[in-house]
């Protein structure tokens, strides 16, 4: 009030007394408040803008994901990728229905851990399974 009074020409007397008469601080804090509620709610806005954003750019790219996969000869694919294909579809599908990034970790760990502990000869007819099982998918998709 001091330095207001002072760049005025005004007591602050005065100042205090025009302070209270309106409310000056109730005032400042009640601008300060919807202020602060109208940035609160541009970046609600430009967070849904960069959701929407992302989820037309995330469309345009399964499509295109969608299509190369259809491309593709799942017998010319080694085990690696088609287990690599199989675990990003399966993440996909648990975000997909809500599942916590937790426990989709925890599933991936243990479908590794199983993975290692196979023989070669069960990891050669689970990735056959697994390649059998992308087959009918895909032929599904273009039906």
């Amino acid at each position: 009030m001091a330095k207001v009074a002072r760049e005025l020409g005004k007591s602050t007397t005065l100042l205090f007394r025009w302070s209270r008469q309106y409310a000056w601080v109730m005032r400042a804090t009640a601008y300060d408040r919807e202020q602060d509620r109208l940035f609160l709610a541009e970046q609600q806005q430009a967070r849904r803008d960069i959701a929407r954003r992302h989820a037309k750019l995330a469309q345009a790219f399964l499509g295109k994901a969608v299509a190369r996969l259809q491309a593709l000869d799942p017998r010319e694919l080694s085990p690696s990728d088609l287990l690599r294909y199989f675990q990003v579809a399966a993440e996909i599908e648990r975000r997909a229905v809500g599942e916590p990034l937790a426990v989709a970790a925890a599933a991936a760990d243990e479908q590794g851990a199983d993975v290692a502990a196979l023989t070669d000869e069960d990891r050669r007819s689970r990735m056959e399974q697994l390649r059998r099982e992308l087959e009918r998918r895909l032929s599904e998709e273009t039906q």
